[in-house]
């Protein structure tokens, strides 16, 4: 199967490809032969992880806890595996995998499917998400490898996994984040809620040490957002207010020229205005003169 046509299809075989009926054997010609779809028993050793796995953080209290499991019942569950080289590469299990060296096992179920690199990523992906363990950085990047490697659209992808297209819109706009921020996101220190607060602030990663130092919540972190935007304009309308020499020294020779005050100021953007005071009629009148004809 060529990846064009795995492009037309649809969503991928998915998990229904990946946990099909294990107790149901495949004859094919193929290198794995007559091992093809039947559950037998690996040694660790021979599995390998797939460079593709779109999840990156296993968390270290959960495989502690998997790993005691695993050393008292064994693995319940078999990995889903294909041959590479003359190791076997995990599509589906490398939690169960890394547990099971936690916990001293030496071998574990596998069922080894015949699966191209590509179909490997897309249901490696799609597994994942499914299973709806992955952190949202990861889910994020899942769903931009099935847009950008398959042509998915987000409203397939929503679809196909019962998500709302604005929920995998809002995550995907996460990754426009520094990485220091996503690094955040990734071990919990903020929340996605938290992260999208922050996609339009001016400096993302000052506020978001800012937030995880102080811990605070959600609504806290969109007005502290809004809150240099504010800042920032009064600063700007600040300086706007400070005369610079030539503006100065401009004001001064036409109050000269005048002979009255002038006041001129400057937005900073090519307005401002011109204020003229007179202190009595005369001087209105005079003013009224001086303007009807040029004054250098």
């Amino acid at each position: 199967m060529t990846e064009r046509k795995l492009e037309r299809r649809g969503l991928g075989r998915g998990l229904s490809a990946l946990m099909a009926d294990v107790t149901a054997t495949t004859q094919t010609d193929s290198a794995v032969g007559e091992h093809q779809g039947r559950e037998q028993r690996l040694p660790v050793e021979k599995l390998v992880p797939n460079p593709d796995q779109p999840r990156r953080h296993f968390d270290d209290t959960s495989l502690a806890e998997l790993a005691a499991s695993i050393k008292e019942k064994g693995v319940i569950q078999p990995l889903i595996v294909r041959m590479k080289g003359d190791m076997y590469e995990i599509i589906a299990g490398e939690r169960r995998w890394r547990a099971a060296q936690r916990a001293q096992v030496h071998e574990v179920p596998v069922i080894i499917r015949d699966f191209t690199d590509t179909e490997v990523l897309e249901i490696a992906i799609i597994e994942n998400i499914q299973r709806a363990d992955l952190n949202p950085v990861e889910e994020a990047m899942g769903y931009r490898q099935l847009i950008e490697r398959f042509g998915h659209t987000q409203e397939k992808l929503a679809e196909a996994m019962g998500k709302s297209r604005s929920h995998i819109a809002n995550l995907m706009r996460l990754l426009t984040l520094p990485e220091d921020v996503l690094a955040m996101l990734r071990e919990g220190r903020l929340s996605a809620g938290h992260a999208r607060a922050l996609i339009t602030a001016d400096l993302p990663s000052t506020l978001a040490r800012k937030v995880v130092a102080e811990g605070l919540s959600v609504r806290q972190t969109e007005a502290l957002v809004k809150k240099p935007d504010v800042e920032s304009r009064k600063k700007t309308a600040s300086r706007s207010n400070q005369k610079d020499a030539d503006l100065i020294a401009l004001q001064n020779d036409l109050s000269a020229a005048l002979k009255l005050p002038v006041d001129i100021t400057y937005d900073g953007g090519g307005k401002g205005q011109v204020v003229i005071k007179y202190r009595s009629m005369e001087e209105m009148d005079r003013l009224c003169k001086v303007l009807g004809n040029p004054i250098v």
